[in-house]
């Protein structure tokens, strides 16, 4: 009986692994968005297949050319994340990582971008959404799961095409 229970007990506590999205998913990407003070926090992960349909470094002219603009679009934060309008936010830094460190693949043949957005806001009391325009520049992308933390408490969301905002 007390194996039983233990069982039960470690299958309880695996069971909230088993339902994780895995890490890596074509055609999505993952948000954290964070609220301290006045900082809002956007971290994003997104596999390169998602941005730009392959996960190697850029071969020929047309796929170097359609890298730089992916990575171009992802460094400008104003475009492609819209805090609510009242809050009067501002970007205060963007930190987008390098898919390929040494112009290297991974050895496992996926390819992620990182990225860290980071706004100052007038009036943090009035944020209360994120709308994002990255499904309208990444078609190959059809969701992204959202985590956030704030003032308000926490919780998770899905944004979708049609649905491109997280509200709190």
């Amino acid at each position: 009986m007390k194996i039983i229970r233990i069982l039960g007990f470690a299958a309880a506590l695996l069971s909230p692994l088993a339902l994780a999205a895995p890490a890596h998913v074509h055609g999505a990407a993952k948000l954290d968005i964070s609220v301290d003070g006045d900082k809002l926090t956007i971290a994003m992960e997104m596999p390169l297949d998602s941005t730009l349909g392959f996960e190697r470094p850029a071969r020929t002219d047309t796929e170097k050319l359609a890298f730089a603009n992916a990575m171009t679009t992802l460094k400008n934060a104003a475009e492609i994340f819209t805090p609510s309008a009242a809050a009067a936010c501002r970007v205060a830094s963007v930190e987008v990582s390098d898919p390929f460190p040494g112009g290297k693949a991974k050895a496992d043949g996926h390819a992620d971008i990182d990225a860290d957005y980071i706004f100052r806001c007038a009036k943090p009391a009035a944020l209360n959404s994120v709308t994002t325009s990255l499904f309208k520049q990444f078609k190959r992308l059809h969701k992204i799961d959202v985590q956030r933390a704030t003032p308000n408490g926490q919780g998770k969301a899905s944004m979708t095409p049609e649905q491109p905002s997280v509200s709190w």
